[in-house]
């Protein structure tokens, strides 16, 4: 954070109550000198998650979930460390004297700004008697007054108004033209969308960026027009609804991706607000890193077409390579989800999404069309398409049953099949994704080290008792996390927990001390403890001193320094039977 002090961060964290910020996004109920409710990070049914007001930390006692007020604003709201500060800053009216990020907002406010004007005034437009007939279409399409409100639903109309109007303001033809909300002909600008319903494009982060119009007085091509690629709309970049969507999608842990914005609309409108548009059929890296974000399942259901089912086989063995968690909807009927609504209703959606299917369901099926299974070749073509889809799955146990799946629907050898899926995992054209790595399992001696750290980060006494009962630990990684946790000291000279959890956010072992902070449980902190545990940690640091002495004393061939090296293995025994008495 070279943008903001650690003083003005420590400032702003103390300003806060952590009970008072968390209880305002979801339930707490105090029960004795802490306060309790349901983790919003895993899929708790009971209140495992426990708020310190003493401490001002929270921690889940099931996922382990854990830090302070900052980094629960992080996880919660999705946001950045920098944006939680500015966030909680603004919300206690403190003002940040150092900027803490050179933002976009502020590179791009003039555009944010001409963009804004651009959606009022499509919406004014609307609202206009020349907007009487797109209002109709809009009822006709079953758009009541709160969707288009919701979604600022605009109209762009004849006659180049939007360029006759803005040309006179401080706006530049050259910034609208780079916005694409103008072109030019030979002989003059002229507004890029006239005569079309306009539906405002947000990024990520909600602001307006472009819009996508349509036709609706007579049949004009393209039906849908959408701003050009612009340095604010990137459409690689962009989920439509994203912002809107993402407060639904924590509290559903469900993100429902369609194809079209109406079908974004259309369910939204109806009550299902965890939905995202793809712009486009193709699912770009971007865009994946923001479906990350959510930390939720998705759910593609995209067009019931031919070009809709090719996209769904395409997205979907993207998200698998990318080993992200998601199902399956392809509804029947219908060309779209639009459409399906309007048609079944709500709860028939809904049903659909219950009923989802994995991707390896859909492949079985996808990947038969035009075979004819009867036919040898047509069979081996398929089978070797289905195991060439199973490479990418890391799910053991569904590439078994999918291998005994096809072994007796076509009474084929399961053998042959596990042996050909082997060998195509071994081709060295595919790189087989690795398994997320199991976490390692920790010796008690390494449990131990975890606790005297987790005793330093919570008192200044406890960090006392190791400078002068321990001094160090013999492993790297431990010794890095007690440095940080002295310099913090002799910076501060005082040792607060929640907002230690600040400062290491910016060090190397900043992934090391959460984790400690997440598994070390301990309800009661004592001097008592404390020296036990440092007792049990010299007592490993001398046994694996005698364990190296006794292997250099194996190696060594001086009788003299052998004698030296058995009577110092001796000295540190008897130390150890001294501390143990």
């Amino acid at each position: 954070m070279s943008f903001i002090s650690q003083d003005e961060i420590s400032m702003i964290r103390n300003s806060a109550s952590i009970v008072d910020v968390i209880s305002s996004y979801l339930p707490l109920t105090q029960k004795g000198k802490n306060y309790f409710g349901v983790c919003p990070f895993h899929e708790d049914h009971s209140p495992s998650m426990s708020v310190s007001p003493e401490k001002q930390i929270y921690k889940c006692f099931s996922c382990g979930a854990t830090g302070n007020v900052f980094t629960f604003l992080e996880n919660y709201l999705n946001i950045s460390f920098a944006e939680a500060v500015s966030l909680l800053a603004n919300q206690l009216g403190i003002a940040i004297q150092t900027p803490l990020l050179k933002k976009k907002v502020d590179q791009y406010q003039k555009e944010f700004d001409l963009m804004n004007l651009a959606l009022r005034f499509f919406q004014n437009n609307l609202y206009s008697k020349e907007g009487e007939r797109a209002r109709l279409y809009l009822k006709e399409r079953g758009l009541l007054e709160g969707t288009i409100k919701e979604f600022s639903i605009g109209l762009a109309l004849d006659k180049n108004l939007f360029f006759s109007l803005f040309s006179k303001k401080e706006y530049s033809d050259s910034l609208l033209e780079n916005l694409g909300l103008i072109s030019r002909n030979e002989t003059q600008f002229y507004d890029v969308f006239q005569n079309r319903i306009m539906f405002p494009i947000h990024d990520l982060d909600g602001h307006v960026v472009g819009f996508t119009a349509r036709c609706y007085l007579y049949d004009m091509t393209p039906k849908y027009l959408n701003t050009k690629e612009t340095y604010l709309f990137k459409k690689g970049h962009i989920l439509f609804n994203y912002h809107r969507a993402k407060e639904n999608v924590r509290l559903t842990k469900q993100v429902l991706v369609v194809e079209g914005n109406m079908d974004a609309i259309r369910l939204s409108s109806v009550g299902i607000k965890n939905v995202v548009a793809l712009m486009g059929t193709s699912l770009t890296k971007e865009q994946i890193e923001a479906l990350k974000k959510l930390r939720s399942q998705i759910v593609l259901m995209l067009d019931n077409d031919e070009a809709g089912e090719r996209a769904t086989f395409q997205i979907g063995t993207l998200l698998e390579e990318n080993h992200i968690s998601f199902l399956i909807v392809r509804l029947s009927g219908e060309k779209d989800p639009d459409s399906y609504v309007l048609q079944n209703g709500k709860e028939a959606i809904l049903e659909n999404v219950k009923n989802a299917i994995s991707f390896v369901d859909f492949q079985l099926n996808y990947l038969k069309k035009n075979k004819n299974l009867k036919e040898a070749s047509d069979l081996s073509e398929y089978i070797k398409a289905v195991i060439e889809s199973l490479k990418s799955n890391n799910d053991a146990i569904l590439k078994e049953v999918t291998l005994q799946k096809l072994a007796n629907d076509y009474n084929i050898s399961y053998t042959v099949l596990k042996e050909q899926l082997g060998n195509e995992e071994k081709k060295g054209n595919y790189i087989v994704k690795e398994k997320p790595k199991e976490k390692k399992k920790k010796s008690g001696y390494e449990k131990i080290c975890e606790e005297i750290l987790y005793y330093m980060m919570n008192d200044v006494s406890y960090i006392r008792l190791y400078q002068t009962k321990l001094g160090m630990f013999p492993t790297q990684e431990h010794r890095l996390i007690a440095n940080e946790i002295l310099y913090y000291y002799e910076m501060n000279k005082t040792m607060h927990l929640a907002d230690f959890i600040t400062y290491a956010q910016t060090t190397n072992v900043k992934d090391a001390i959460m984790d400690i902070l997440r598994n070390v449980e301990t309800n009661e902190l004592t001097e008592k403890a404390m020296l036990e545990l440092i007792a049990h940690a010299k007592k490993k640091i001398k046994e694996q001193t005698i364990e190296k002495l006794k292997i250099e004393l194996s190696k060594e061939l001086d009788e003299n320094k052998k004698t030296a090296l058995a009577l110092k293995i001796v000295e540190i025994k008897g130390s150890v039977s001294d501390e143990n008495n």
